[in-house]
């Protein structure tokens, strides 16, 4: 197996031998739990455009990742903020994805939802409940008009102008009493997006979790589920267990994701994880032994993963997309690790070494000559000659 010098904590740089990548069987029956992964844009290095200001989209590159992700039995959740979302993917750019995947989705069968919110709306004290109000509608009609499914995002506009949790439960009412279909809602973190700090009308996750749940039970027929991305095993299954009948909860938990996967004698969660993104072929297997009753080698193959998801979305969580992406160039599903926004600058060079280590461990790099060639690129912009 090939050797790469790789740079360590103390200025040094070590001979980092690879190891035999893990085959990952496809799944061969269907899943017991749903599962979408939240998957990332493919930026277009040659286009002509500001990188920090008006994002630019590989359209053809992007959508083969999709195909990728439908072909291993997962869903995708589109446009949500793995695809970087509120952080260099605007809502005009979102809406044309949309509408993209969700017409090839349709063409190959593959499962899909798509986050609406209010992310065309500057955030600001000065909005009124109203405005957000309309911005979520207009987004969800035009993911509706797509022919697509709504996953409703939390807002930042909301979180900025929102006085009480009566407010919360005004906003969410008036759009879930819309929407064509039952949608999931997604309650993003502070540790994800600071700007979301207090979502819910409280800064403590325990007293804003009533205000979801009483959101949620009012038009319990309009929801299909929610997915709770706190980081926190306890809180999801605290509110896994108070859900009403036929609500699911998905998981939005990387760090202990198998777990609640799993599920106990009480229930168990379903799954949107932006870290499938990175592993898809590793949770298509895990899913498939878990639909076959194989509960060892369900947690023997994403046991390993943990360690990598866990370094992937370290603090600041908000930058776990520049690993998700570089996974994506060291496999080879892109050519480049060019982001929307520069973000691929959001991580150190230490960090994506470790990245490199910790997905060698797991199995995860299914080409490891190809791999090493990828990282010795990306060294050597870096100044480090291999």
């Amino acid at each position: 197996m090939p050797t790469i010098h790789l740079p360590t904590r103390d200025g040094r740089t070590e001979a980092f031998a690879t190891r035999t990548p893990r085959v990952f069987p496809k799944a061969d029956r269907p899943f017991t739990r749903i599962a979408y992964s939240a998957v990332h844009v493919v930026a277009d290095p040659f286009a002509d455009h500001d990188p920090w200001l008006t994002p630019a989209i590989d359209w053809e590159t992007t959508l083969k990742f999709r195909r990728h992700v439908w072909s291993l039995g997962l869903g995708v959740a589109e446009s949500m903020d793995t695809a970087q979302r509120g952080m260099g993917l605007d809502w005009p750019t979102s809406l044309e994805l949309i509408r993209r995947s969700t017409a090839l989705a349709k063409a190959e069968g593959g499962l899909i939802r798509s986050g609406a919110g209010t992310d065309h709306l500057a955030p600001s004290p000065d909005l009124t409940i109203d405005d957000v109000i309309r911005a979520y509608e207009e987004q969800c009609e035009a993911v509706e008009q797509a022919g697509g499914q709504i996953i409703l995002m939390a807002s930042r506009a909301l979180a900025a102008c929102a006085r009480s949790p009566d407010d919360y439960l005004k906003v969410y009412d008036r759009i879930l009493r819309q929407v064509a279909a039952p949608a999931l809602i997604h309650w993003l973190g502070e540790m994800f997006d600071p700007a979301l700090d207090g979502y819910w009308g409280h800064k403590d996750h325990w007293q804003a979790m009533e205000t979801c749940l009483a959101a949620i039970t009012a038009n319990a027929g309009k929801v299909d589920g929610i997915k709770i991305s706190l980081l926190d095993k306890d809180k999801e299954i605290v509110m896994r267990r108070r859900l009403p009948e036929g609500v699911r909860m998905y998981t939005g938990d990387d760090f202990n994701y198998a777990e609640l996967i799993a599920g106990d004698a009480q229930g168990h969660s379903d799954a949107l994880l932006g870290i499938f993104d990175a592993i898809a072929p590793a949770a298509s297997a895990a899913l498939g032994a878990l639909a076959r009753g194989e509960s060892g080698t369900f947690h023997d193959i994403l046991a390993p993963t943990v360690p990598l998801s866990r370094h992937i979305f370290r603090a600041p969580t908000r930058f776990y997309k520049t690993g998700v992406v570089f996974m994506a160039y060291l496999n080879g599903l892109q050519e480049h690790f060019v982001m929307v926004g520069g973000q691929q600058s959001a991580r150190s060079l230490l960090h994506l070494a470790d990245l490199f280590r910790l997905a060698d461990a797991a199995g995860l790099l299914k080409d490891p000559d190809d791999a090493v060639a990828r990282m010795r690129r990306v060294l050597a912009v870096h100044g480090l000659a291999n």
